[in-house]
């Protein structure tokens, strides 16, 4: 069960960043705030989305992907925190996040960080957990005549 919250929190939080930088986002930000406060005022709420929401915004307009990857992570130990203090909020984020448009955490994400170091690549390099599908390295055949 632990996984699956852990799973559906990171869910959460990559669905607040990329709606922080869409243009409904004053329309989403209310009910984030809603979901946050648990039946409380929501206002202090609504604040700390909106600072959150200028940081990813200056952070993306400059390329700096860490400071947006750090709101991620702040707003995904939140909703942990949520989840794991109150049964029901786990459903009340799916469906919040089903009308939101996000894909439904169906397993653990995991974090990984590749670093290839020590010399000159002269070949692709492909280094995955899973492909789905085939994988095409180099310049195809062409097609039959």
């Amino acid at each position: 069960m632990e996984a699956e919250l852990t799973a559906l929190a990171a869910s959460g939080a990559t669905t607040l960043v990329q709606l922080m930088v869409q243009d409904g986002w004053s329309h989403v930000r209310g009910r984030l705030a809603a979901f946050f406060a648990r039946g409380g005022d929501g206002t202090a709420v609504d604040g700390q989305l909106d600072a959150a929401r200028t940081e990813v915004v200056t952070a993306r307009q400059s390329g700096d992907t860490g400071t947006a990857a750090d709101v991620e992570e702040e707003w995904r130990a939140r909703l942990r925190r949520v989840l794991r203090a109150d049964p029901a909020a786990a459903a009340e984020l799916r469906a919040l996040l089903a009308e939101l448009g996000a894909p439904p955490a169906a397993a653990p994400i995991s974090v990984v960080h590749n670093t290839i170091d020590g010399g000159t690549q002269n070949a692709p390099f492909v280094q995955a957990r899973d492909i789905n599908g085939a994988l095409t390295l180099g310049t195809p055949p062409p097609p039959p005549a």
